[in-house]
């Protein structure tokens, strides 16, 4: 999978950026604060992801304008498609491929796939579980249709939920809990499977993230992936029926794979909390690298690799590793300096200056 060609309307500070995109290796240069993590972030939305900035759709938008329009060529083995997304501060965005409506835009991800390096990743060692929650349901829904629609049928499930224990306001009537059986049954249905997906996922990833660890930071240490999921140790069911209580008192669903964490254990030791901080680097990019593997394997597609400013924030030794491991797929890496590794060899370099794309 290549993108050709990318077109981006009133999005972030890029009024109107159009560029062709190298099959290879291309390197965007320019200054802090004008539009390379902007540009970086427009191609991963191809992939149907969330912003992995976190970003909300009214930051995604031009200031002063209430849509922002991203736009790609793609080209799949010799086909093309045409990518359009609509990101509207007034409505529902709206997204298509080759004029056609995609119902969810997690569907885009048929087309496009996409795997985004950050200098925020130590947060998928370091930050809450719902950052490690996100890591690994988008990555298994990149290949996994009926993933992504049951994930969809989980969260609209919780909110229902949560808005009945809300409105209880701490009581527990007969009403609420005839409406509570109702919704737990759907709930159970649909975390079984969510949880057996990850626990699957997790099988066949966590070597190549123990092997990835072990090139990028040059030692041994073993590294293990294993999901907390304290309900599946009983069943769903009757941790609700234990939890009922003090749910109805807090208003929540308090149990369920929403509230699950991906335990990553360095020397057998938990590395959010015990590992160095150049020993969760190393752990965190070994997770990307791992993520471009499962996608590579599964759908038989090199994802698109999106490097953020990646190089600034590690030691030469780590970085001459992190290129050694890195795949021979399309690569859009960014640096405001310009400078990058040895090993790293750019077909092509797009200069931007305040979201304007200037010839380098």
């Amino acid at each position: 999978m290549i993108i050709k060609r990318l077109w981006l309307t009133n999005f972030r500070n890029h009024h109107e950026t159009d560029v062709e995109l190298n099959d290879n290796t291309t390197l965007v240069v320019g200054l802090n604060g004008h539009g390379k993590t902007n540009l970086i972030e427009g191609l991963y939305l191809l992939s149907g992801a969330r912003s992995f900035r976190g970003a909300k759709v009214d930051a995604l938008v031009r200031s002063g304008h209430t849509s922002a329009y991203i736009r790609a060529e793609v080209e799949n083995q010799s086909r093309t498609s045409l990518i359009e997304i609509e990101l509207t501060t007034q409505g529902r965005s709206k997204a298509q491929v080759n004029k056609q409506k995609v119902k969810r835009f997690r569907d885009l991800g048929d087309t496009v796939r996409a795997v985004v390096f950050s200098p925020d990743d130590l947060e998928l060692i370091k930050g809450p579980p719902a950052i490690r929650r996100s890591l690994l349901d988008d990555t298994i829904a990149i290949t996994n249709p009926e993933f992504r629609a049951v994930r969809t049928d989980l969260d609209h499930i919780l909110r229902q939920r949560n808005n009945l224990l809300k409105q209880a306001k701490g009581r527990l009537s007969n009403d609420l809990e005839t409406s509570l059986t109702i919704w737990n049954e759907q709930l159970v249905n649909a975390a079984e499977l969510i949880g057996d997906t990850r626990e699957e996922f997790i099988h066949q990833f966590g070597p190549s993230v123990a092997d990835f660890y072990q090139q990028v930071a040059g030692r041994n240490d073993p590294v293990t992936l294993n999901i907390e999921a304290e309900w599946r140790h009983t069943g769903l069911a009757e941790a609700l029926v234990r939890s009922q209580d003090d749910e109805v008192r807090r208003g929540m669903t308090l149990v369920g794979p929403h509230r699950d964490d991906l335990l990553m254990l360095l020397n057998s030791l938990p590395s959010r909390s015990h590992a160095s901080q150049g020993e969760q680097r190393s752990l965190a990019l070994a997770l990307r690298l791992a993520t471009y593997l499962y996608i590579e394997k599964v759908s038989g597609d090199q994802p698109l690799v999106l490097l953020d400013d990646v190089f600034s924030e590690l030691d030469e030794t780590r970085a001459r590793r992190l290129v050694e491991c890195l795949p021979n797929s399309q690569i859009v890496l960014t640096s405001a300096t310009g400078t990058v590794p040895e090993g790293v060899n750019p077909s092509q370099t797009l200069s931007l200056e305040e979201g304007q794309v200037c010839a380098p």
